[in-house]
């Protein structure tokens, strides 16, 4: 679907719209909404997308890489429960990485592994700094309740102030090699500074919502699609989404005992993103090797 940034786009503005029409507690009722609507499906399918990456798992028995897939979630968790502060950081990188691979997956094809690499990972790492950057005591608290670290605060902007010249100086490099990324690299740029208006206007769940979804889920979720089918329709996705459904209900089965187990908002959040973290580790190295796979066959 290449139309679809310009649906992501008048999406996003009418997700700013509704952000000043809504309180705080509707935005957050919201975001979530989306989060456990396309945010969890976009990653429910990862036993199937594991099957079909490459004849080694084909023979594999479903059973199997659901036990393989299963131990990588519970490692998420035990490292959460036992050493909170190294399982959040590599959440963020994982994370970051993850957004920027989704974003930049073609940009192997043309340039050195390390500037790949360190591309992808400021892409994502900036978008969420900036979130950070705009709901700065919220975030600390947050990572407070996960790893009872208190961050200064200034250590956010002072990142972003960091990450920032150096994706600023790989963005350039990419621009004056390669005729063919002039273009993106200004459509990025331009993505970028919408992100720092919703973030700005928006409460951080409903901020976080908005791009998780809209430019990162449905994307991954057509990606996803395409790979298995070879293209993207309506009974693709239709196929995608009975296929997922069982995971898809699972997941939101544990996000729903955590709630009744956890209402207080701010400890609910923590829980919540550390789960969210706990399926994004199988998640990511999964989507991993289907680009990678389609690389090898493009």
């Amino acid at each position: 679907m290449k139309n679809y940034p310009k649906i992501a786009l008048v999406a996003s503005f009418f997700g700013l719209w509704m952000d000043s029409y809504f309180s705080h507690q509707i935005q957050i009722i919201l975001g979530f909404l989306l989060i456990f609507s396309f945010g969890i499906l976009h990653g429910a399918n990862d036993l199937l997308l594991i099957k079909n990456i490459d004849d080694k798992n084909k023979a594999k028995s479903p059973i199997k890489i659901l036990i393989y897939y299963v131990f990588v979630v519970l490692t998420g968790v035990i490292l959460f429960y036992i050493i909170p502060q190294f399982a959040l950081l590599l959440f963020i990188v994982v994370s970051s990485y993850h957004f920027g691979e989704q974003q930049w997956q073609h940009l192997k094809q043309d340039f050195p592994k390390i500037v790949v690499l360190t591309f992808q990972f400021l892409y994502g790492f900036i978008i969420l700094l900036l979130l950070f950057n705009f709901h700065t005591a919220q975030v600390q608290n947050i990572i407070f309740k996960i790893t009872s670290v208190t961050i200064p605060i200034q250590y956010f902007s002072l990142t972003l102030q960091f990450a920032i010249p150096v994706f600023i100086t790989i963005s350039a490099y990419i621009f004056l090699k390669e005729d063919k990324w002039k273009k993106k690299i200004f459509l990025e740029l331009f993505f970028m500074l919408l992100f720092v208006v919703l973030f700005k206007s928006s409460s951080l769940i409903w901020g976080f919502a908005l791009y998780f979804v809209l430019w990162h889920s449905i994307p991954s979720i057509i990606d996803q699609i395409t790979y298995l089918n070879g293209s993207f329709s309506i009974k693709y996705f239709y196929e995608y989404c009975k296929a997922a459904g069982i995971y898809w209900f699972i997941s939101i089965a544990g996000i729903a005992m955590i709630y009744i187990l956890f209402r207080e908002e701010q400890l609910f959040n923590a829980l919540f993103f550390s789960f969210l973290a706990a399926i994004t580790f199988p998640h990511a190295l999964v989507i991993m090797r289907m680009f990678k796979g389609k690389v090898k066959t493009s």
